[in-house]
């Protein structure tokens, strides 16, 4: 009987899990490619979170945030592999033409190249800004706890990064997803 109890739970966490993918999967995916300006890189980072928040779902499921736990954790699993990346050799200029390429991002995603572009552009931190505060919508008290950083630093960060992506995108013809935000 204990065994039919457990495997009903299971079903319920897995039920749980299906169902907070299908409904952030593509926020945190915006948000992730936001900061780190790749689509392809993001797809993977966020790919790898999702895995280790369902290998810790009872844990994660109770975060206050568990969108912003995946893209924390998207966004230091990035780090590691930027530091795992600064010892590899490139071979013929393979990586370097690959990594020069600006790919489009892909279907669905919401974010034109310019505006990738534009937030490419950015420093870090206010790029981490703007894809938890615009993308997954978080107040400041949450985004300065993700962020370990003070509020103040966030909305000083969020004013610097609007106000750089307003001139940036104020020069493009056709508006974007994000500018109307911005607005």
């Amino acid at each position: 009987m204990g065994g039919l109890v457990r495997y009903r739970g299971v079903e319920h966490q897995q039920r749980d899990f299906a169902e907070f993918y299908a409904t952030s999967r593509d926020a945190c995916l915006r948000a992730v490619t936001a900061s780190v300006g790749d689509p392809q890189v993001a797809e993977d980072l966020v790919a790898e979170a999702f895995a280790r928040a369902w290998t810790g779902w009872r844990k994660v499921s109770q975060h206050p945030a568990p969108r912003a736990w995946i893209v924390r954790t998207a966004l230091n699993l990035s780090v590691s592999w930027w530091r795992g990346r600064r010892r590899e050799v490139p071979l013929a200029d393979h990586d370097r033409a690959a990594g020069a390429s600006a790919l489009p991002p892909a279907p669905g995603q919401g974010l034109d190249a310019a505006t990738l572009a534009a937030l490419r552009r950015l420093p870090a931190r206010q790029r981490e800004v703007v894809a938890l505060r615009v993308f997954l919508d978080l107040d400041t008290a949450a985004t300065a706890s993700v962020l370990g950083i003070a509020p103040g630093t966030v909305t000083a960060h969020l004013t610097r990064a609007t106000a750089a992506l307003r001139r940036d995108l104020s020069q493009r013809e056709t508006a974007s997803p994000l500018r109307k935000e911005l607005s």
